[in-house]
């Protein structure tokens, strides 16, 4: 809480409080009929509820600049996470540019050439070597990894 605020309410407060001592006067005053002793005890009063009234302005005051404070950092705060959010945004934005970026190869004459010997119609069916292995085609993701794909089965059903 703010200083200026915290010092308006206690005083306010507080001559709130010293009031009921004038009015307790005034009014034993009052069955006594000592209208001096009223006279005096309500001055009394009317000093007090002044005091408290000028000590409530003044908690009004800090009141005011308290909030204002308050608004002023709610805005350097969004502000910063704006920039935070703006930021992020653009490491994501960079990152997501370098995924995106890809590889080029190049296939020399010679693999062009092989390429070419090895899907003629006639070298389809021919007979494997050795070494040669029975592989699935494989698909991959832009991160690079392998991804699985099931194959579908083949299903008949007779009625």
């Amino acid at each position: 809480m703010h200083a200026k605020t915290m010092e308006g309410l206690v005083g306010a407060r507080t001559n709130m409080d010293l009031v009921n001592t004038p009015m307790r006067v005034y009014k034993e005053a009052r069955y006594k009929g000592d209208t001096a002793t009223m006279e005096r005890a309500m001055g009394y009063a009317c000093e007090l509820s002044d005091q408290a009234d000028d000590y409530k302005a003044q908690a009004d005051e800090g009141m005011k600049e308290e909030a204002e404070q308050a608004r002023e950092k709610a805005k350097a705060e969004c502000e910063k996470a704006i920039n935070e959010r703006k930021e992020e945004q653009k490491k994501f934005e960079e990152k997501t540019q370098e995924c995106r970026e890809a590889d080029t190869v190049e296939v020399s004459e010679e693999g062009k050439k092989l390429l070419k010997e090895n899907t003629d119609l006639g070298n389809i069916n021919a007979p494997k070597a050795e070494g040669d292995i029975d592989r699935e085609p494989v698909m991959y993701t832009k991160a690079g990894e392998v991804s699985r794909t099931e194959q579908a089965a083949d299903f008949s059903i007779s009625v």
